[in-house]
């Protein structure tokens, strides 16, 4: 189980190396993505909260990114957390995302993105539910749901 230590660390040092990457050009990103997706992955907007496509969605599956399909969160960690986004408390592995801070709009947090095709998902904070006390507030755009699988979240032995 990931921990707010453990994010600081990577966004510190160094990420969890990616189980592979995907690079491509921001033109067939444009072509790939549709315009909202490529606003949110590609460069770094926020959707509105509360009218967005998973904010208010519990239906078992596993989210992936919209842009690359890697394995995100799995719905199980998913929660209600009031804030106008999807939320979640952990990712469906360790090496899933990427930790970076981000100073913008005169606050400091830390920015999680896609660790396979480096696409802007949203941000995590230390304010989230026990035991891991995080949460990933996460933009709809950013990812898609699939049909619920043989997802487990990341537990305390993958860590």
């Amino acid at each position: 189980m990931l921990r707010w230590s453990d994010v600081l660390r990577y966004a510190t040092y160094s990420n969890p190396e990616p189980v592979r990457r995907v690079e491509q050009t921001e033109e067939t990103w444009a072509q790939q993505l549709t315009p909202a997706q490529f606003q949110v992955l590609r460069q770094k907007a926020t959707e509105s909260p509360y009218r967005n496509a998973y904010c208010r969605s519990y239906e078992p599956g596993a989210y992936v990114c919209a842009g690359c399909a890697s394995p995100l969160f799995d719905s199980s960690t998913k929660y209600h957390a009031i804030s106008g986004w999807p939320s979640f408390t952990q990712p469906q592995t360790k090496s899933a995302i990427r930790y970076t801070f981000d100073e913008s709009h005169h606050m400091r947090r830390v920015e999680v993105s896609c660790n396979v095709c480096g696409g802007h998902l949203g941000h995590v904070f230390p304010d989230g539910p026990e035991p891991s006390g995080l949460r990933y507030c996460i933009n709809s755009e950013s990812m898609r749901r699939i049909a619920a699988q043989h997802s487990e979240p990341l537990s305390a032995a993958s860590h």
